[in-house]
């Protein structure tokens, strides 16, 4: 999605008002939005893109009789997106597994505590709620890299080395999933948080998704900045901003 951000456009933003209009329109009774940890002062254009997602669902929310939440979470670990296939397949090659950075940490949890947390988020949510699953403490890639080599019955760095490649365009050191107003989020649940947020205005946030739609038949640095310019007003919206965005 960083080297293809009119896509990420298309997909995640214009993919998710498209279903998510459908769903109001029809009377959907439930929608549960995935999102992700990198939604969280994004410096990726998926990130962005998602934070753009989670904004169009919270403003048709107000106004819906279909329940729209949003959950929000880390890396699942071993699904398709996940570091543990590449580190297995590294492995089998005979190494070396490759680690960005020595100190970047992320957040995991396993499929079937994502799958039955997101399930329990989607029951337990008020409409136009960002509910955020709790990914316990991060893990040190590094760390995951040594417990595999380990598992795998050989030894590092002996049998098998590990690299540095240095962090990717738009990555973070480290993931947040919550937002510094998001803080005080009460649990709804044993591993569930309900984060509160200022309202959106529908006609605002649907006036930004008209820039973005435009800025894919740009290029690519183009649409980039374009993206980058529209989170950053939903993220610097103060009180007065979202007052103002309310009254649109």
């Amino acid at each position: 999605m960083e080297e293809n951000p009119q896509i990420a456009i298309r997909n995640n933003i214009l993919g998710t008002k498209g279903v998510v209009d459908l769903a109001d329109r029809f009377g959907v009774e439930r929608f549960v939005l995935i999102s992700t940890d990198k939604a969280v002062r994004p410096t990726s254009v998926m990130g962005s893109t998602k934070l753009i997602a989670e904004k169009y669902l919270q403003a048709v929310a107000a106004s819906s009789p279909t329940r729209f939440n949003t959950v929000r979470f880390g890396n699942v670990l071993n699904s398709a997106g996940s570091v543990v296939p590449t580190f297995r397949r590294q492995i089998m090659a005979g190494g070396p597994l490759t680690v960005t950075h020595p100190e970047m940490t992320r957040f995991f949890m396993t499929i079937p505590e994502a799958v039955q947390l997101v399930l329990q988020a989607g029951a337990v949510g008020k409409s136009g709620q960002v509910l955020i699953l709790d990914m316990g403490e991060p893990v040190k890639i590094l760390d995951l890299a040594r417990d595999m080599i380990s598992l795998s019955g050989l030894r590092y760095p002996e049998d098998i080395d590990i690299v540095f490649s240095g962090l990717r365009p738009g990555e973070k050191m480290y993931e947040e999933l919550f937002y510094g107003n998001e803080n005080q989020a009460q649990k709804v649940h044993a591993k569930i948080f309900c984060a509160e947020r200022e309202p959106i205005s529908l006609s605002a946030i649907r006036l930004q998704i008209g820039r973005l739609g435009t800025s894919r038949s740009g290029n690519r640095t183009e649409a980039r900045n374009v993206l980058a310019d529209v989170v950053n007003e939903f993220i610097n919206a103060g009180p007065e901003v979202a007052k103002q965005q309310r009254a649109a």
